[in-house]
């Protein structure tokens, strides 16, 4: 039986660990061909193993989001090798320094805003140009978070990258709905991928379970659970879905 992404080509940024590589996994099971973008190259070889092994197709383009024609680059290098471009999910991304207003360097902070933010809107532009150019639509999903849905004591360029994220999705959905170009993003809660054990690590012992502590199914998601959201929303299956902001949090914002 056909998977749900058939023959279907997908980006995936921040594709070399977490969540990015498990969403790089169940893309290549639901039948697509994956291109897997990061700046960690041993990672990424590892995750295209993975999808190698796993029957699928996949190259890696070692790409930094941040950089406009490493981005034109990517989408270029994918349409040469498959032909095409249907869809693409945005994950590349940063935690940045967590830490209160008044600490916050301007180097963090403007770091944080280039990766998450202004990385996300070169990616959404240059899906968009060539979607426009095939006139066949597609689908674009990005990472926000649920930082992107609430504040976060100690999370000021965080939380500000992510909202930032929001709000750019729920714009270029409303611009580009008539051209049959879907555009969501999927807000993870806490999530046990690398980003988070550094996170932890910086806590101090009891950091892990604090976290378990706040979420109200008490434990953290695992990075297959947002790659589930992520295949759907890439799917045809959310043919009626766009400008969506997905919470995949366990309750974190029911709270």
């Amino acid at each position: 039986m056909a998977g749900r992404l058939q023959d279907k080509v997908i980006i995936i940024t921040g594709g070399s660990t977490g969540i990015g590589r498990a969403s790089a996994l169940r893309c290549a099971e639901e039948g697509a061909k994956v291109v897997v973008a990061d700046i960690n190259d041993a990672e990424a070889q590892n995750t295209l193993a993975e999808v190698r092994q796993r029957g699928g197709q996949a190259i890696y383009v070692r790409t930094n989001v941040v950089v406009d024609g490493e981005v034109q680059a990517l989408v270029a290098r994918t349409v040469q090798e498959f032909g095409r471009l249907d869809g693409a999910f945005n994950n590349a991304g940063i935690e940045g320094g967590f830490t209160n207003i008044v600490k916050m360097t301007e180097e963090a902070f403007d770091r944080t805003i280039a990766v998450n933010l202004k990385g996300v809107w070169l990616c959404v532009k240059h899906q968009i140009e060539q979607l426009l150019a095939q006139g066949s639509g597609g689908s674009i999903v990005s990472t926000a978070s649920v930082a992107g849905l609430i504040g976060s004591r100690g999370g000021t360029a965080y939380c500000a990258s992510k909202h930032g994220v929001v709000g750019l999705t729920k714009s270029a959905a409303l611009e580009y709905a008539r051209k049959k170009i879907r555009v969501n993003c999927v807000c993870p809660g806490v999530i046990r991928t690398p980003m988070v054990d550094r996170l932890v690590a910086n806590m101090g012992g009891a950091g892990e379970q604090s976290l378990v502590d706040q979420e109200p199914m008490a434990r953290l998601g695992e990075p297959v659970e947002i790659a589930e959201a992520v295949v759907w929303l890439l799917s045809d299956q959310a043919s009626f879905v766009t400008g969506v902001a997905m919470p995949v949090d366990g309750g974190w914002i029911a709270q």
